[in-house]
């Protein structure tokens, strides 16, 4: 099913993780094991969700990592479909 403007999952994960716990960036980073940066970028938008940043947000928000790489996958296909005129393809059929 395609998503018309699915939002970026930091922008979920800040909203519906991490606001409500009311804990600082860097308390979630500390739980999650990964740097502050590299937290601040996701929920920034700047980085996407890592197969193994989906099993660590499974773990710290009891969630299932599918659903994170799920939210990821939605919103980098809206994001490339964005630019679907400028991808030029030859279709490929069989002789």
């Amino acid at each position: 099913m395609k998503m018309h403007n699915p939002p970026h999952p930091g922008e979920v994960l800040r909203e519906l993780c991490i606001e409500p716990l009311e804990i600082t960036i860097t308390a979630a980073a500390e739980a999650l094991g990964v740097s502050r940066k590299t937290l601040s970028a996701i929920l920034n938008g700047r980085s996407g969700i890592s197969p193994e940043m989906a099993i660590r947000l499974a773990k710290a928000f009891d969630t299932s990592a599918e659903s994170w790489l799920q939210q990821q996958v939605q919103y980098d296909l809206w994001v490339a479909r964005r630019q679907d005129s400028k991808i030029k393809v030859k279709k490929l059929v069989a002789a």
